[in-house]
């Protein structure tokens, strides 16, 4: 205000003999406007022809005029009673420049200016101009900038127009040389200081950035260190003083932290008060406080918590638990009563879904635990939650809960879902020597047009082989979550058409099979299965002596019909890229009276979570499995042997060559054995999941550091034919004979299909293991 009022009085002293005397207005003239319209001045302009004129109306004219922020200079003269106001315009700004900034987006500068009044055709002022000099000195002070220096330039140009430069100078974060907490003797320098997320430079502060001073960050640093003590009964702690010093090249930091501990407090006793609602004897079996152990701020939230969940459970949502301490200093104890006011019921109005653009809200729906109309249970509200997070539909699920106007005992729950790519799509199209062109394709997606069903399909051709796959899957075939699914399959090689030998064997197959799930609970479920299959074996031209001596004695046409049943159970959190809980599968397949061949397959696969500190998650893993035959000696037909290595076993060693090797056919000794497999196969392994480096979304990417070990044993140890030496690649089954491997690994959900890629190498191979130490996989994550 009295930036406004002293050039009006200034105008007045100045020319005392123009407004000495009042007189009525016949006309108002202005002078000097170049942008301003006319009708801005007369519409911030007190006087009207016709008004009486003074000294004081005079000064109000001025004064509203300055209030404008239009004008830097008004002057008021008088031509007879002809009113004259001659105005300068304040310079517009015609563009602003940025230059030397990196902490702080330009984006994010120039928003700021434009909140502050600076941008691109608005009026200049210096003050503002200064004001936000100041405001970006601060915001880089807070970041502990403390050399950073901020130039501006005004240049003028034509038109009454300025262009504004604002030259930064960031400078270089101050770093932490000491930080250092006086007056503790219950906790030592280095529990404390472990506390702090700022902390002296290390050997992996360039990565971490922990060693760059922020205000903020300890700020959230000392709460840390109160939380510590009054979690551990030391109620009275006081931080006195924090003290930051700054060396004179404004390069290095020095933090001092003053504290007094006080004194140690136990819990004396525990009370419960308000309106329980429920049995008293439901919330003490909840105490997590009791008397004689230290009183913990910490544990006695965490109480709090419990009993409001467990009243939430009963529908009574907006429960509000207080934990009440009262402290005695004559004993130094802590009297903890907590307060319950668990408010009125609330009932379930609607259910709403929300980001699902490709998912039916019929998918989402029959996952929900919690039903309209019913009261609002904490429990079955997180419950359908996490069923919908198991799905591997979403990316991210988000639940709230909101009041309906006008009722205090109604809710909406309305759930939030980012979706993700469930599936995935691989075309393939190439040519090769004796073979001729090459065509293949696949698709499999999870949610089939939104549809929440299964769907895979398959196509390959080749000038020797044709293959086409099938699988459908209905996890909701009966309401109750009964699944449904079926799969068809049928493949064909045809020799004659080759003029090289590029298998020792081939099978054309074709079947088809139906399969019935059955869940028992809300994690676990058995499944029934029936399929048919007809296998043709065709040799080719140097078949191994395993095989022949198997077609010997078998013949090379079979027909099955085996049964599977199936249990499994997941308490994971999240149906892609979990990071806790477990799941676990054991299945079992057996061909059936009427089989030309009579085998079982038994497998387990398995792997738990266990979360150690924020993104940072061990996995630990297994898939086994062991075929037998019924009553007989004879190997388990070899196109049903279990494979290892590779993406999804023992990274490290290439796909599906580890275990016993095949011997060459006699007629081409000097060809190099195949992989042969086994009817025991032992794999497993750890990984430690961690966050991605650089990478600031890290739900589509998971990086691993693994430890594999496994491999694959044949107990029947079929000779060649005529030999009666053991085979030496048949040893037994033991830990001794597990291949281990070490590495890094990486998977990507991207819109094609989860991308993996591993960097593994062995740790304990033989001559004759096969080595990969590259690999990568489409459509299977890890």
């Amino acid at each position: 205000m009295k930036r406004y009022l002293l050039p009006a009085i200034l105008l007045i002293l100045l020319a005392p003999g123009v407004y000495a005397d009042a007189f009525q207005i016949s006309d108002i003239r202005v002078n000097g406007l170049q942008r301003v319209s006319a009708g801005s001045v007369f519409s911030a302009l007190p006087l009207n022809i016709g008004d009486q004129a003074d000294d004081q109306a005079l000064v109000e004219a001025s004064r509203s005029l300055f209030r404008t922020g239009f004008f830097q200079d008004i002057q008021l003269a008088r031509e007879g009673n002809v009113l004259i106001i001659n105005l300068v315009e304040r310079p517009s700004i015609s563009s602003i420049e940025l230059e030397g900034n990196k902490a702080i987006k330009s984006e994010d500068l120039l928003n700021g200016l434009r909140m502050a009044g600076l941008s691109e055709g608005e009026i200049f002022q210096q003050a503002t101009l200064e004001g936000v000099r100041n405001e970006l000195l601060r915001q880089y002070v807070a970041q502990g900038r403390y050399s950073a220096d901020i130039e501006t330039q005004v240049v003028a140009e034509p038109r009454n127009r300025v262009a504004l430069k604002i030259l930064i100078d960031e400078g270089s974060i101050a770093s932490i040389k000491h930080v250092n907490v006086v007056g503790n003797s219950v906790f030592s320098d280095e529990e404390l200081q472990h506390l702090f997320e700022l902390k002296t430079t290390g050997w992996f502060s360039f990565i971490r950035n922990d060693d760059k001073y922020s205000r903020e960050k300890l700020s959230g640093d000392l709460e840390r260190l109160r939380s510590w003590y009054l979690d551990r009964g030391y109620i009275n702690m006081d931080i006195t003083s924090t003290q930051v010093s700054i060396t004179p090249d404004k390069k290095h930091v020095y933090i001092t932290v003053n504290i007094n501990e006080g004194e140690l407090y136990t819990v004396n006793d525990v009370r419960l008060s308000g309106d329980l609602v429920v049995p008293e004897e439901d919330v003490r079996r909840l105490l997590l406080v009791e008397p004689g152990q230290v009183f913990s701020r910490q544990v006695m939230t965490a109480t709090s918590d419990l009993i409001g969940r467990r009243l939430g459970n009963e529908g009574y949502t907006f429960a509000n638990v207080n934990g009440v301490p009262q402290i005695n200093e004559q004993d130094r104890t802590v009297d903890v009563t907590f307060v319950v006011d668990p408010g009125k019921r609330a009932y379930v109005n609607r259910i709403n879904f929300r980001g699902n653009t490709k998912t039916d809200d019929e998918v989402l729906r029959r996952e929900m635990r919690q039903m309209e109309g019913g009261w609002a249970s904490t429990y079955l509200i997180d419950q359908s939650k996490l069923r919908l997070e198991r799905l591997g539909f979403f990316k991210e699920v988000d639940v709230e809960t909101i009041p309906v106007p006008g009722s205090d005992d109604l809710i909406d729950v309305n759930y939030t879902v980012e979706e993700q790519p469930s599936g995935s799509i691989t075309a393939s199209l190439g040519f090769a020597q004796g073979t001729g062109l090459i065509l293949g394709g696949s698709i499999s997606q999870n949610n089939f047009f939104g549809t929440g069903n299964r769907v895979s399909f398959s196509a390959n051709r080749s000038a020797y082989q044709t293959s086409l796959s099938f699988g459908f899957l209905n996890p909701y075939f009966t309401p109750d979550g009964v699944s449904m699914g079926y799969n068809a399959f049928y493949r064909t090689t045809d020799y004659d058409e080759l003029d090289v030998d590029i298998s020792s064997y081939a099978v054309d197959s074709y079947g088809a099979g139906f399969n019935i799930g059955y869940p028992i609970s809300d994690t676990s479920r058995l499944s029934f299965g029936l399929s048919v299959q007809q296998d043709e074996i065709k040799e080719g031209v140097y078949t191994v002596q395993e095989i022949q001596r198997f077609l010997d004695a078998e013949g090379d046409s079979f027909f099955s019909v085996r049964a599977n049943l199936g249990w499994s159970q997941s308490t994971l959190n999240r149906g892609v890229f979990p990071d806790r809980g477990y799941s676990q599968n054991l299945g079992l397949e057996v061909t059936v009276p009427g089989s030309d061949l009579h085998f079982y397959k038994l497998g387990y696969r398995g792997q738990r979570y266990f979360p150690i500190t924020d993104g940072w998650t061990l996995r630990v893993h297994t898939d086994s499995g062991v075929a037998r035959r019924f009553g007989s000696t004879d190997m388990v037909p070899f196109y049903e042997h279990y494979f290892a290595g590779g993406i999804g076993s023992v990274r490290g060693f290439e796909s599906s060559t580890l275990g016993p090797k095949s011997t060459p056919n006699e007629n081409d000794p000097d060809k190099d054995p195949l992989p042969f497999g086994g009817n025991v196969k032992v794999t497993g392994g750890l990984e430690l999941i961690f966050p991605t480096p650089f990478v600031q979304d890290q739900r589509s990417l998971r990086t691993v550091l693994f430890l594999d070990a496994g491999n694959v044993f044949d107990t029947y140890c079929v000779q060649p034919l005529g030999a009666t030496a053991p085979r030496r690649d048949c040893p037994d089954v033991s830990v001794g004979e597990l291949r281990y491997s070490a590495g890094i690994g990486l998977s990507w959900l991207t819109a094609l299909g989860p991308l993996g890629f591993s960097l593994g190498v062995p740790l304990n191979d033989e001559s004759d293991d096969d080595r990969q130490v590259f690999q990568f996989t489409l459509g299977q994550t890890f």
